[in-house]
């Protein structure tokens, strides 16, 4: 018990250290943390404080929780929902671009076809976590692209959730076709049913969790969460959009405002404490080896989030600097490439694919703040004529 502790303050003291000398020079504290993780990591010269990253693996899970289920609090059903055809437009231009794009360099890259699905999926889909900890640190969430931003990320991640299932053959979880199947339905099946939970069943959950002393509320919002989170675990969707519905169903509570207020604690510390272990399991010392395929994934990236966000911005009325603040956020990848990797190593795929995901990810993880807090100015790149209709001004950021 005592080895465990002293793990888990050095991991919280090393990552708030460094953020801290970080924010004095203007630098955000996402690549911050990553950074902390790996210095300390077992890959890395010098005394290794962290040999086994997996002793904070579950409390890395409850940062990525408490991240998405502060995200579902605050923005209701309605607020996710109003964008309609537009929104689930602008979602499907960022998933057909980045996944089509994606497929076509993995098998430019010529690791294989399963190796190809996995890259596809790694660079295909954003970091709901980073994505969200960037909104919350640059103050955006009142922003008017904040909405779509967040509606672009909620159904990248239900979109997960399924292609999950759907590589289930290629992941060796499933034996066959028919077990690929009965996967994907009842994934599909368990969102449905969070759904018309958040829609319709609201009022009841509500009156279940709801308690006069903020204490016990404490302990009634963080339960349901995490029970939430681990059903869907269990049934093959992504812990984080679990609970990511688990704050959009208590999001139209009348204890919605109180649970906002409490959670902050439990998702900047346990956040943190994700970004870290994200960080110990990357070794620098496989960079050279995929350092040219994840650079060229990089700039697709990159690319590619700038046409989307120009492509949303234009469907959505929005102007340019909103454009530059959705592509420079939503570029973010995180844990569910890692996730993809993870599986894929454990279903004998290519070896290379674990260093290539791990530059890409962390790449994008320190590119992708520093341009979303440089991203009024970046604005000014992109051509006017592309966004040509009168805007409203946005919230200052």
């Amino acid at each position: 018990m005592g080895r465990e502790l002293i793990v888990l303050g050095l991991a919280f003291l090393l990552a708030g250290l460094l953020a801290r000398i970080g924010r004095r020079i203007g630098l955000p504290t996402i690549p911050l943390f990553v950074g902390a993780g790996i210095l300390a990591g077992p890959n890395t010269p010098g005394p290794v404080l962290f040999a086994h990253p997996e002793d904070l693996e579950l409390l890395a899970a409850f940062g990525l929780i408490f991240l998405l289920f502060y995200l579902g609090v605050e923005f209701s059903l309605e607020d996710l929902t109003s964008g309609g055809r537009t929104l689930l437009t602008s979602a499907a231009l960022y998933l057909t671009l980045n996944i089509g794009a994606g497929l076509l360099l993995g098998f430019a890259i010529g690791w294989g076809t399963k190796e190809a699905f996995i890259i596809a999926g790694a660079t295909g889909i954003s970091s709901s976590a980073i994505v969200t900890k960037l909104l919350v640190e640059l103050r955006r969430l009142r922003n008017p692209e904040t909405s779509l931003i967040l509606g672009i990320i909620v159904l990248e991640d239900l979109f997960l959730a399924l292609y999950l299932a759907a590589l289930a053959p290629v992941l060796g979880t499933a034996a066959n076709t028919g077990e690929a199947v009965l996967l994907f339905v009842r994934a599909l099946a368990f969102l449905i049913a969070l759904g018309l939970l958040a829609r319709y069943g609201r009022a009841v959950v509500g009156r279940v969790i709801s308690a006069p002393d903020d204490k016990l509320l404490v302990v009634l919002f963080v339960g349901f969460a995490l029970l939430v989170a681990g059903i869907a675990y269990q049934l093959g969707v992504s812990d984080a959009i679990g609970a990511f519905m688990a704050g959009l169903v208590l999001s139209g509570t009348i204890a919605k405002q109180r649970i906002e207020r409490l959670v902050l604690p439990l998702r900047d510390a346990f956040g943190a404490l994700f970004f870290f272990h994200f960080g110990l399991v990357i070794d620098p010392g496989e960079i050279g080896k995929v350092a040219v395929p994840a650079l060229a994934a990089v700039c697709m990236s990159l690319l590619l989030a700038i046409v989307a966000a120009i492509g949303a911005a234009r469907l959505n009325r929005l102007n340019r600097e909103a454009a530059a603040n959705i592509a420079f956020s939503v570029v973010a990848r995180g844990e569910f490439a890692l996730i993809l990797a993870v599986l894929a190593t454990d279903a004998g795929l290519d070896q290379r694919l674990t260093p290539f995901v791990g530059v890409y990810v962390l790449t994008l993880a320190v590119v992708s703040p520093v341009l979303s807090m440089r991203s009024k100015a970046l604005s000014r790149l992109i051509p006017s004529r592309l966004l040509p209709a009168p805007q409203p001004e946005l919230v200052s950021s």
